[in-house]
């Protein structure tokens, strides 16, 4: 379990902590209005199988320290989206969805490829604004219980 939290919890957290002084910068100058984006954001890739009301797939495995590690990369984006909400940093986290990746194809192959999957992602990223802050997001931009 710990290290499954060191890239999925531990390593999102120091990233963001390396970059924060130029999120802030780039927020501060900013000509824009609000939060997007392309002004300045964290997008935390999740999975719904982090969600604690919809515990998604437990039939097919439980993966407790997957489960686990993402209920956790979400509260750390939630805590973030309160921490940087004065400095208007978007902070999401985002459900990419069953792609075909090597993760993603184990027992039979995802329904979207990995390409089709980050257009998705990017149009999703593109309709984002303060509303959406401190949310969990899925492909197509609709709000996910945590």
């Amino acid at each position: 379990m710990l290290e499954v939290y060191k890239t999925n919890v531990i390593g999102p957290m120091v990233v963001t902590q390396a970059f924060l002084p130029l999120l802030k910068k780039a927020a501060q100058e900013s000509p824009q209005k609000g939060m997007s984006c392309s002004k300045a954001a964290i997008i935390n890739i999740t999975s719904e199988c982090g969600s604690i009301t919809n515990v998604l797939a437990w039939e097919i495995g439980q993966i407790l320290n997957y489960r686990c590690s993402k209920a956790a990369l979400n509260m750390l984006t939630k805590c973030q989206s309160l921490g940087y909400a004065k400095d208007e940093i978007l902070c999401i986290t985002l459900h990419p969805g069953w792609l075909q990746t090597d993760m993603g194809n184990g027992a039979m192959l995802a329904p979207m490829g990995v390409d089709e999957g980050v257009q998705k992602i990017l149009d999703t990223l593109a309709s984002l604004s303060e509303k959406n802050n401190g949310t969990f997001v899925d492909l197509d931009g609709k709000i996910l219980p945590w």
